[in-house]
């Protein structure tokens, strides 16, 4: 059985992101100022920054693909410059390496994944649909497993966001979030992320252990997780994936900030002690 524990010896790891600049096929990729080889310059750069300060994994995605294609639009130039970003990684840094593919390409992020040897994908709908910024989104997750099964790639996690950030869920408002957590973990999810309303936002600890109580997988944090409710929300978590806060004043549109990494990871060093 895939399990967090076969990529993760920590207790309530800590994944940072690595956020590709703009890459080939989307509307602000500009080779003039910066290429591939740039690109994966700042990428390696930031990784081993993330790694330095003690962070237990990198997640490496193409966040500065804006405006996101839906999943059926992801086309072939996004999969091969996400794969190369994740073996460039991959290679200098010694910490475990995921992948995420820009809105719901979770097809796009396992392909990816498989090739370049990535340990994990997030996927922000794995079952049932929601309306995103990109417009409607189908669960992948029937897809992907199939995709995985395929790959031979049984070692690659889906970590699975409920009720996701970056849209609206109205369409399927008779569920609540720990029954659509309860969905994730039935339809083979290997984790289930709880996030706040966008990036950058926390989610409650109520929601949280709501979804705990539910579920007998993994419950990490998607988003939120700064220094002012760090011990509130990692005690009720299970792990957390954080962007913005180790960027530069806290943005996720920054530089790493090494600094204020290794601030962070002292004090998840901290409280890992405590619990």
């Amino acid at each position: 059985m895939r399990q967090l524990q076969s990529i993760f010896r920590e207790k309530k790891p800590i994944i940072g992101m690595v956020h590709l600049r703009p890459l080939p096929g989307s509307p602000m990729y500009d080779p003039a100022s910066m290429d591939m080889t740039k690109i994966l310059e700042i990428a390696v750069d930031e990784a081993k920054k993330l790694q330095d300060a003690g962070v237990d994994g990198v997640q490496v995605e193409n966040m500065w693909d804006i405006p996101y294609n839906r999943p059926e639009d992801i086309g072939y130039e996004t999969a091969a410059a996400l794969a190369v970003g994740i073996y460039e990684v991959g290679k200098h840094v010694s910490i475990p390496v995921g992948a995420e593919c820009h809105m719901n390409g979770a097809e796009c992020a396992m392909a990816s994944a498989a090739a370049a040897g990535a340990r994990w994908i997030r996927v922000f709908e794995w079952c049932n649909a929601f309306i995103s910024q990109s417009g409607f989104v189908n669960g992948a997750g029937g897809r992907v497993s199939r995709m995985r099964d395929r790959l031979k790639a049984g070692h690659i996690l889906a970590l699975c966001d409920v009720n996701v950030k970056h849209g609206s869920h109205y369409i399927i408002h008779d569920r609540s979030v720990k029954e659509q957590a309860m969905d994730i973990e039935a339809q083979g999810g290997d984790a289930v992320i709880v996030t706040g309303f966008d990036t950058g936002m926390p989610p409650t600890v109520d929601k949280v252990l709501e979804c705990k109580a539910a579920i007998g997988i993994p419950v990490l944090l998607g988003s939120g997780l700064a220094e002012e409710n760090i011990t509130e929300l990692l005690s009720a978590a299970d792990g957390a994936i954080v962007g913005s806060t180790f960027k530069a004043q806290g943005k996720w549109q920054n530089p790493v900030d090494y600094y204020r990494t290794k601030a962070f990871m002292d004090r998840v060093v901290k409280l890992r002690d405590t619990l």
